[in-house]
């Protein structure tokens, strides 16, 4: 009897949980997704609407994150100038590492080179996008004018300017063409 009791006690203990959980907003969503995924055609979906409104934010965010680091260019000299050192040879240094391990795969699995050089472009540009808002919002009391400045005033034209053309040109001796 008290097993029975136990279990059926553990039972209304769950159950809210249960209930709760299947009428959150997460799983919610997750089952419109699917839904629409189902319904709709996912390439349509795509082409109208995700890929214009991700250019858009991208471009916004890079505007808004360009005119921050250019206001904040003068304060970085003032707080760290290891930053700028690094932000300068960062972009070499781990597109260099994954040039190199494309390279593996280039050989190991066929790879195509092409692949290597995205692979080394985005591991060279990796923190220019991704890395102030994450330091913005997980260490608000860090000084933007470093984490700014450095990634986005100086590492990215670097990656943009001389890494990409680096990795074509190293792409390309290796290639052959």
């Amino acid at each position: 009897y008290l097993r029975k009791q136990q279990s059926a006690d553990n039972r209304v203990k769950i159950w809210p949980i249960v209930k709760e959980s299947l009428q959150g907003p997460a799983l919610s969503a997750m089952l419109l997704g699917i839904a629409l995924g189902i319904l709709a055609q996912p390439e349509s979906v795509y082409k109208s609407f995700y890929d214009p409104a991700f250019r858009g934010l991208l471009s916004i965010l890079m505007l808004v994150m360009g005119m921050e680091a250019w206001s904040r260019l003068g304060e970085l000299r003032k707080v760290a100038q290891w930053y700028v050192v690094y932000s300068v040879v960062a972009p070499f240094v781990h597109g260099l590492i994954a040039f190199g391990l494309g390279m593996i795969a280039h050989y190991v699995a066929g790879f195509s080179l092409g692949g290597v050089v995205v692979l080394a472009v985005i591991a060279s540009s990796s923190s220019d996008i991704s890395g102030p808002p994450t330091l913005r919002a997980g260490i608000p009391s860090a000084n933007p004018s470093a984490y700014i400045g450095a990634s986005t005033a100086i590492g990215t034209p670097v990656a943009i300017g001389l890494c990409i053309p680096l990795f074509l040109g190293l792409a390309q001796a290796i290639g052959g063409r």
